[in-house]
């Protein structure tokens, strides 16, 4: 029987990981977990969703369990430069950042598959519902997973050829439900772990409260003011809000409002009724293509404009400049500067692009 490569699975002591590990060790793959050890603010360790102590020794369980070899690494300082810097600089300049999607390019599939390809290991696996196709001229194509609820295509948007040509998704082919009982099949101690939710470097405290302990300067105040310019109000920082925002403004008004846009140059939070929010199009730069190169056309698309938001039908245009312009077939209230748009043909993620302030970008 031909031995199977050896394969790096990126283990966080949840049932997804794990349940990921045990099917590679099942189908005769050598295995290695490893776990990457991620900043956290000092004396808030404990509270990182992606690496607590408890987390760290589940995993070591797992892989115990499973007669593979497990490693810890740190990258907590690599972490906080890449990853939270940019988070805390995209609210700063007027936007609302996914770290996860800068985590799963330069963390997880720049830093941990560079370690894995040093270790000797062919691939990197992990958890996410998503698959991967490889066609028989050597091209790559990244496609949805199985379970349309947890389907995890958008955060993977932003991965190469190279990148993906090393990844193993063990999951992409089954539901949650069906991963929770293969981790009770394979007696796994995480077989009824709770998911973890939200971003992992903020623990429990919400984005406002970690801003204003690390970038003070977020919190200056300014006026809030209506689509003609007129001040009706103040507000606590401009980082502070995101666009369709309704709660929290602190404004009176005959009909609810909700921001529509941020002005920096002024420090004014933008305030107006929902027929206000609508928006046809958008413009993205930053833009991977998973297949190496954009369209030479306009393109037929479905865009996610956020990771939990539905598709939307739309003409996705190429630009000279590298960047595209989306224009949808009907309005969407919440299109967010900062945020990742992601193409769809059917069950294929094309890429995607960082929604921009402006047209201008």
């Amino acid at each position: 029987m031909k031995k199977l490569p050896m394969v790096v699975v990126a283990m966080s002591g949840g049932v997804d990981s794990s349940v990921a590990a045990a099917l590679l060790v099942e189908r005769g793959y050598q295995v290695i977990g490893m776990m990457l050890r991620l900043w956290s603010e000092p004396g808030k360790q404990a509270e990182n969703r992606c690496c607590t102590p408890d987390s760290m020794a589940l995993a070591r369980q797992v892989s115990a369990r499973l007669g593979i070899p497990f490693y810890a690494v740190d990258v907590q300082e690599y972490f906080r430069e890449v990853v939270v810097q940019s988070f805390i600089d995209g609210y700063l300049q007027g936007t609302t950042p996914n770290p996860c999607i800068v985590c799963n390019r330069e963390i997880r599939r720049g830093f941990l598959l560079d370690r894995a390809l040093a270790f000797g290991a062919e691939f990197l696996a992990t958890g996410h519902y998503a698959r991967v196709e490889r066609a028989a001229d050597g091209a790559v194509h990244l496609l949805r997973g199985k379970d349309a609820a947890k389907d995890q295509s958008y955060v993977l948007s932003v991965l190469n050829q190279v990148q993906l040509g090393r990844t193993l998704f063990p999951l992409g082919g089954y539901t949650k439900t069906e991963v929770r009982e293969l981790a009770r099949k394979y007696n796994l101690p995480v077989a009824s772990r709770a998911d973890s939710q939200d971003l992992c470097f903020l623990g429990r405290d919400d984005y406002r409260s970690f801003l204003a302990r690390t970038a003070p300067q977020s919190g200056q105040p300014g006026p809030v003011v209506d689509p003609d310019g007129r001040v009706i109000g103040a507000h606590h920082g401009l980082a502070y809000y995101t666009i369709g925002q309704r709660k929290g403004l602190g404004v009176s008004a005959p009909e609810p409002l909700y921001v529509i846009a941020k002005d920096l140059e002024n420090n004014a939070l933008v305030v107006g009724p929902l027929s206000s929010l609508g928006q046809h199009e958008l413009f993205a730069g930053d833009v991977n293509w998973i297949s190496g190169s954009p369209p030479a056309e306009p393109l037929r698309v479905q865009a996610k404009i956020r990771y939990k938001a539905n598709e939307a039908w739309a003409v996705l245009h190429p630009l000279a400049d590298g960047r595209v312009r989306v224009i949808f077939d009907q309005p969407l209230r919440d299109i967010t500067p900062g945020q990742r748009v992601v193409f769809y043909q059917g069950e294929e993620c094309l890429g995607g692009g960082t929604i921009l302030l402006q047209s201008g970008g």
